[in-house]
């Protein structure tokens, strides 16, 4: 898969790979084979099941850094990980891993984000949020890069309509495409994993991939389905009488 993605973009988008893996060696040999494929770098979600506090959080990022061969990202995401990358565990590892770059920050709300901002502030570090919400808040905070969010993936459009905005600091069309982004988060709960749906929302937006899902995210209700696609529809009608 990672291949794939590379020889389809052939380095015309900066990629990254996700490559956490339940071991640390499956993590370290993955994460290591994709620098010659072309990947910005690896971005790395710590290993599930296994209780984490903050030592082994640590060590565990400290280790994997030492032995890859270039830059990485850390990905934070509790509700999937089971732990927490705290700031200060950050700006812990960045002290002694200059390979460690960046970070995605995939949290409920936006103050984790802020305090990892703020412990590694005047490092060569960005802070991604993980969730299209958060996007603003984000950019607000020195250090922070933007968001990587699911979004984006279905109203690309959108997305870069308000990057553009914001850079632009165009402030009144800036909130009023955030508040559209607003308007589609209720998509990322209407099932328990939103990968089917995103999927079906692609098919509805006319590109011509497959909507099958591994089991057991292989199967929805209709009516979930249906709720997501007219919310969308409603959301892009708003878009183009922005236009």
């Amino acid at each position: 898969f990672l291949k794939f993605y590379a020889d389809y973009t052939d380095r015309r988008v900066e990629l990254y790979a996700g490559t956490g893996s339940i071991t640390f060696h499956q993590t370290l040999e993955l994460s290591n084979c994709v620098y010659d494929m072309g990947y910005r770098a690896p971005l790395v979600i710590g290993p599930f099941y296994y209780s984490m506090d903050k030592e082994k959080i640590f060590t565990y990022y400290d280790a994997l850094a030492k032995r890859l061969d270039g830059d990485m990202y850390i990905y934070n995401y509790p509700a999937r990980s089971g732990h927490c990358v705290s700031a200060d565990t950050v700006r812990r590892l960045v002290d002694a891993n200059p390979n460690i770059i960046g970070l995605k920050d995939s949290v409920s709300t936006p103050g984790h984000t802020n305090m990892v901002c703020r412990a590694v502030e005047g490092k060569p570090f960005a802070v991604y949020s993980g969730f299209d919400d958060q996007f603003l808040s984000n950019i607000a905070n020195n250090g922070g890069g933007g968001c990587i969010g699911a979004l984006s993936i279905i109203v690309p459009e959108i997305w870069s309509s308000l990057v553009k905005a914001a850079n632009e600091r165009d402030f009144d069309r800036t909130f009023a495409l955030y508040h559209l982004i607003q308007k589609l988060m209720p998509i990322y709960d209407m099932d328990t994993n939103c990968s089917l749906i995103l999927k079906k929302l692609l098919v509805h937006r006319g590109l011509e991939i497959s909507d099958r899902a591994v089991c057991p995210f292989n199967q929805m209700n209709a009516a979930i389905y249906q709720s997501a696609a007219d919310l969308l529809d409603s959301v892009l009608d708003e878009y183009q009488s922005m236009r």
